[in-house]
C-alpha cells in the first residue's frame, strides 16, 4: 500500500511539472501578445488557463484522494503540502497571465510606448526563468538554488519601479495614457508572477527541512538603489 502512495505522489509531482510548462506557454504567449498589440494571441492565453485549471483540479482531487486513504507522516506529509501550495502557486501565474491578456484586448489600438514595452519584456523573461529555477529547484530538492530566487525577484521589483516612472513621464499624449495607465495592472501582474515562483521556493526550503521560513522580509537589503 506504502508503495503505491508513493508512485501516487511521484504521478502528482510529474503533473505539477507538466501545470508549469503550460504556465510558462501561457506567460510566453501573453508577452508575444504584448510586444505585437495581438488580440487573437491574447485569446490564446485566455483559452490555455482551462488546460491549467484541469491540471489544477487534478493535483487537488489526487491529494484530496490520498489523503482520505492514507496518513502521510513526516517528509511524506510535507511532500504533499508543499505539492498543494506550489500547485496554488501555479494556477495563480496563470490567472495573471489571462490578466494581462485581457488587458491587451482592451489596449490593443492604443498608442504603446516603446520603453514600457522593453521593460516588460524584460521582467517577462526574469518572470520565465524564475519560474523554470522555481519548479527545478522544487524537484531536486536544491535549497540553495531556490533561494537564489530572491535576487531574480528584485531585478523583476526594479523593472516594476521603472515602469511606473515611463508611465508617470506621460504627459501630452492622452491615449499613450491610457494605455500606460493600464500597463501598470500589466507590470504589477509579471511582479506578482515573481512573488509566487519565490514562494514555490520557499515550499522547497520546507520540504527539505521542515521549517518553514520566508525568503525576504522588510529588515533585508533590497536592489532599490541598484
Amino acid at each position: 500500500m506504502r508503495a503505491g502512495f508513493h508512485e501516487e505522489l511521484e504521478r502528482l509531482e510529474t503533473e505539477l511539472q507538466t501545470e508549469s510548462d503550460l504556465v510558462l506557454r501561457s506567460l510566453r504567449t501573453a508577452l508575444s501578445a504584448l510586444d505585437r498589440s495581438d488580440p487573437e494571441l491574447a485569446d490564446e492565453v485566455i483559452a490555455f488557463d482551462d488546460d491549467v485549471d484541469r491540471y489544477y483540479l487534478g493535483i487537488e482531487q489526487g491529494i484530496e484522494s490520498l489523503l482520505a486513504r492514507q496518513t502521510p507522516v513526516a517528509t511524506d506529509l510535507r511532500l504533499v503540502l508543499a505539492i498543494l501550495h506550489t500547485n496554488l502557486h501555479l494556477e495563480r501565474m496563470a490567472d495573471y497571465c489571462v490578466t494581462i491578456a485581457k488587458l491587451i484586448n482592451l489596449t490593443y489600438d492604443l498608442p504603446g510606448v516603446p520603453a514600457l514595452l522593453e521593460d516588460f519584456q524584460e521582467m517577462g523573461s526574469r518572470a520565465e526563468e524564475m519560474i523554470r529555477v522555481a519548479v527545478d529547484s522544487f524537484a531536486a530538492r536544491d535549497v540553495a538554488r531556490a533561494e537564489s530566487l530572491v535576487e531574480l525577484d528584485e531585478r523583476i521589483d526594479l523593472a516594476n519601479r521603472g515602469a511606473l516612472e515611463h508611465v508617470f513621464a506621460i504627459v501630452d499624449d492622452d491615449d499613450a495614457r491610457k494605455w500606460g495607465l493600464r500597463m501598470l495592472i500589466v507590470s504589477r501582474c509579471l511582479e506578482r508572477i515573481g512573488d509566487h515562483a519565490v514562494d514555490i521556493g520557499e515550499q522547497t526550503a520546507y520540504l527539505v527541512t521542515g521549517q518553514f521560513r520566508e525568503f525576504t522580509d522588510s529588515s533585508r537589503p533590497s536592489l532599490a538603489g541598484a
